[in-house]
């Protein structure tokens, strides 16, 4: 390669770094807007499922960048109107949807420990088009077994089977997966886990097995009121970087809806701690949530996607219809680590047959004229008016 071409080759690579990196970060918003939104009016608008603005629930885990992940593949084949609302709760719709699918699923699964994988299993048949701009999105026949199988493999065993029961109604699932396995940068010392009282959200009290450690005084902070820690996962070889744990503690009687948008909010609103050492006390958990989010879309501002007029023309040439979107997503915290990982499934059923067509005809049974226009001006260069029965053009 010349020098000349090899200056291209750098520029072009740039270039794509550049956009990518644009394509990210634009998207990054879209899904933190996602998640706040998901999580104050779905998951804890008092569907037994979190706390409300004001208040404390129930435990959950979901996956806010799986879910994008998953909508966004299917808004890829959106058009029209259905493309419209996916595009409002998205950040992205339509023909830019795909790019922004690839570029995001490829910058995550940079980081450390990190798998992130998405397919699509189809009785219906999938556009060509669709294919090509997803590149990265494996197709299959629809196989319920195939499905559960892969996964059960994708998810280390984590999550046996697809949260969400394939009928011979479904014409498509899209499924995606996040799973994080990984150590954390600086474990903490099993030695210094014990029982110590935790007050749920009823005001029950009781002993909960507790880890312990110190933290830098950086990497504790505090936003409005919550405190904010970070742990850090380790770097794995050859990987990209570890993975960022932010644990957030709201003040007394806050839920999740005020809470959790604080871990993802810029570095540099936090203040930090006036103190000289930061101590933590993180109880083990394990948690597993099943999030049936069809229920939770209206709310979201997607509803035409799941009726008879839902436009995905740009996937299937069939009418296709979302009929569920589930989730189920598990997390552990331990001594040693972190472990956590996300299923998304979008089913699609048949929509709605195309109606009647209307149709009208025009026959030229009386007398009728005729104009001939210049190839691109409406010159006429001809002009004629048939009265009597026309004779034949060979006449």
């Amino acid at each position: 390669m010349s020098e000349t071409e090899t200056e291209t080759a750098t520029e072009t690579e740039t270039e794509t770094a550049t956009a990518t990196r644009v394509t990210t970060t634009a998207t990054t918003g879209a899904v933190q807007r996602l998640a706040e939104r998901w999580i104050r009016d779905g998951m804890a608008a008092g569907d037994g499922r979190g706390g409300t603005g004001t208040g404390t629930g129930t435990s959950f885990v979901c996956s806010p960048a799986g879910l994008w992940l998953a909508l966004a593949a299917v808004a890829a084949g959106a058009r029209g109107t259905t493309a419209d609302e996916l595009r409002a709760l998205l950040g992205t719709a339509d023909r830019e949807a795909a790019p922004a699918v690839t570029a995001v699923a490829r910058e995550l699964a940079r980081t450390g420990a990190l798998g992130v994988a998405t397919r699509v299993w189809s009785r219906a048949p999938v556009l060509p088009a669709y294919r090509e701009v997803l590149p990265d999105v494996r197709l299959d026949a629809m196989d319920p077994a195939a499905v559960d199988a892969w996964v059960r493999e994708a998810t280390g065993g984590l999550i046996e089977r697809l949260p969400l029961e394939i009928t011979d109604a479904t014409l498509l699932a899209l499924v995606n997966v996040l799973a994080l396995k990984a150590r954390w940068e600086k474990p903490f010392e099993a030695r210094r886990t014990r029982n110590l009282l935790f007050t749920d959200a009823a005001g029950k009290i009781g002993p909960v097995p507790t880890m312990i450690k110190d933290v830098p005084r950086a990497d504790a902070w505090t936003v409005g009121g919550a405190h904010v820690v970070e742990l850090r996962c380790a770097t794995e070889p050859g990987g990209g970087p570890g993975a960022r744990v932010r644990l957030v503690l709201g003040e007394p009687g806050a839920g999740a809806g005020r809470v959790l948008r604080v871990g993802w909010a810029p570095r540099a609103e936090g203040v930090p701690l006036d103190t000289d050492r930061v101590t933590i006390g993180l109880p083990r958990l394990a948690l597993r949530t099943r999030v049936p989010v069809t229920g939770q879309l209206a709310s979201l501002g997607i509803r035409l996607a799941l009726t008879d007029a839902a436009d995905f023309s740009g996937l299937s040439p069939e009418r296709l219809a979302i009929s569920d979107v589930v989730q189920e997503a598990v997390l552990k915290v331990a001594e040693d680590g972190v472990e956590a990982t996300a299923v998304t499934v979008v089913a699609m059923r048949p929509g709605a047959a195309p109606g009647p067509q209307r149709v009208r005809h025009i026959a030229f049974d009386r007398p009728f004229g005729v104009v001939v226009l210049a190839g691109t001006e409406d010159t006429p260069l001809f002009t004629a008016w048939q009265a009597q029965a026309p004779a034949g053009p060979n006449a």
